[in-house]
């Protein structure tokens, strides 16, 4: 029998499958997440976002034993494999505020994981090439993304590279800053990632599949 590919929960019978997971954020941690003009709440914190944070977590804990049985297998060093998390959606539904929460989260398991957050912003070509191909008219569409250098980026952070750079995108300069060392923005003295948040619009992750990665 093939297992739902979907179920459906009220928010009462979600917030349940929380079970004990602690809720460490603080009030003040929160308005320090969220965006202007977006209203999330403590509750929803507790109701929405700790339940997903407790499944994926244990989805990262399964991939993780199940890759250290590859490796004891294989006769080789346990590797640290990260996992990859795309976030996607329209433009303004509140990705960023997603996705900053679930990483302030997911950060403070207990087993405390390394969590990046990367954006496909920052894949979008340099204004000058924009200006070249005629396609600054055409920016933040499917066409303005290095779509090649995406895929490697994610590649080699699948891959386990040590040392992984980004390239990171300016709302200020509206154009692409030198890019930084994935590891380093975050904590020097960090190898690598356990985990990386993904987010852009739906057409940019769209147009890479991590399941081939």
């Amino acid at each position: 029998m093939r297992p739902e590919a979907h179920r459906i929960f009220t928010r009462s019978e979600w917030a349940q499958l929380r079970a004990n997971t602690p809720l460490t954020l603080t009030q003040e941690d929160l308005l320090s997440l969220r965006g202007l003009n977006e209203r999330v709440s403590l509750d929803e914190i507790a109701d929405v976002y700790l339940p997903l944070s407790r499944l994926i977590n244990l989805h990262v804990r399964a991939a993780r034993n199940l890759n250290g049985v590859a490796d004891t297998f294989l006769g080789r060093p346990i590797a640290g494999h990260t996992y990859v998390i795309a976030i996607a959606g329209s433009v303004a539904v509140g990705k960023s505020t997603f996705a900053r929460i679930l990483k302030a989260l997911m950060g403070r398991w207990p087993d405390h994981p390394a969590v990046d957050l990367v954006t496909t912003d920052g894949f979008l070509y340099p204004l000058r090439t924009l200006e070249e191909r005629q396609l600054l008219s055409r920016k933040g569409f499917p066409e303005s993304y290095d779509t090649k250098r995406m895929v490697q980026f994610l590649s080699d952070v699948k891959a386990g590279k040590p040392e992984v750079t980004a390239p990171v995108y300016s709302h200020e300069a509206y154009d692409i800053v030198p890019e930084v060392n994935l590891r380093e923005n975050i904590l020097p003295t960090r190898e690598r990632a356990n985990v990386v948040l993904y987010k852009g619009p739906d057409h940019s992750i769209a147009r890479v599949s991590l399941r081939q990665l």
